[in-house]
């Protein structure tokens, strides 16, 4: 059994400020790459670790320059919902935005946290299992969102559109540690959300994967010398095996990327700068801004769970009603 994954397409219908091409026309290339090299191994399905889109309610027209290319796979595209898919990265609104909509419609089968998806050929069967993005995730005990168990398979797959790392970040950084996790069930762990992606690591025979966004957002000097690639992986009788296929569609850093702005190597920096940057595009700025500032203050005055729960739920609906009367 063959699958292949991508993350982080960020599908918009405008070019961020960092870029220097049509960003829309550079992603569709490569996004017509992937169902090339998924028809070329020959893959079973598609799977998607999160930020589909760069905004949870795109407009029609941006989607449908984009969905059709997906559908062209002609295999079912299995996926996971990650922060920029949600309102206010309230998991409980996935079911009002566009990546819900196109699940109800088939298009996309989103894999839910307490359902994992069984997939069967030439005799190998595949548990996959997924976590969507959530405003605690990276932030309380990795066991609830990177573990899993495996049950009535042969090999595990397990999604999270988290900030899963090989080494420590700077604190303050939200992230889970690849070593805190690896008395997980499943054989493959694979991560979105962090687009630099890290080196794949393999721990008491278990894979941790990221290939990184298919996208290239800022002009951060790693950005700039990051080739994106999707993953491909194979199953059969004797393990896993995997494969990361650099894109040939995707334009040279030094030609799409503008380097005239500034941004700092640190994590914390970089994602201050891209809130700024992001404002023109998807609003995105106030709303992670006020997100963030709720964490704070909950963190600090030990504020109950069910409390913030409810504060982030009421920005979620605001923002909803923001995007629906056209206000963004």
């Amino acid at each position: 059994m063959r699958l292949l994954y991508i993350t982080d397409t960020h599908i918009r219908g405008t070019s961020p400020q960092n870029r220097k091409d049509n960003f829309p026309e550079t992603l569709r290339a490569k996004m017509k790459e992937v169902i090339l090299l998924a028809k070329k191994h020959r893959v079973h399905a598609l799977l998607h670790g999160g930020d589909l889109f760069d905004t949870p309610s795109p407009a029609l027209a941006v989607c449908s320059g984009f969905i059709p290319i997906l559908a062209e796979a002609g295999v079912p595209l299995y996926a996971i919902a990650g922060n920029h898919d949600l309102f206010g990265h309230n998991p409980l609104t996935l079911d009002r935005t566009m990546l819900g909509f196109l699940n109800r419609l088939g298009v996309v089968r989103l894999l839910r946290d307490e359902e994992p998806t069984y997939l069967e050929q030439h005799g190998i069967k595949v548990q996959l299992s997924g976590r969507n993005y959530h405003y605690d995730m990276d932030r309380r005990s990795p066991e609830e969102d990177y573990l899993v168990q495996k049950k009535d398979c042969d090999f595990a797959v397990h999604l999270v559109h988290g900030m899963l790392y090989d080494k420590k970040l700077p604190e303050g950084v939200p992230h889970t540690l690849i070593d805190k996790i690896t008395h997980t069930e499943a054989d493959v762990t694979i991560s979105g959300h962090n687009h630099l992606g890290f080196q794949a690591t393999r721990i008491n025979g278990r894979l941790f994967l990221n290939p990184g966004s298919l996208v290239r957002l800022s002009n951060h000097p790693a950005e700039i010398k990051r080739k994106p690639a999707a993953l491909l992986l194979e199953f059969t009788p004797n393990g896993v095996n995997y494969q990361y296929l650099q894109l040939k569609s995707a334009p040279p850093g030094e030609e799409v990327l503008d380097r005239t702005a500034i941004e700092q190597a640190a994590f914390q920096e970089e994602k201050l700068a891209e809130f700024v940057k992001g404002i023109k595009s998807s609003g995105e700025f106030q709303n992670l801004v006020i997100d963030e500032i709720i964490q704070s203050l909950a963190d600090k005055k030990g504020v109950s769970k069910a409390v913030r729960e409810g504060a982030l739920a009421r920005i979620a609906a605001a923002r909803q009603r923001l995007e629906v009367d056209g206000s963004e």
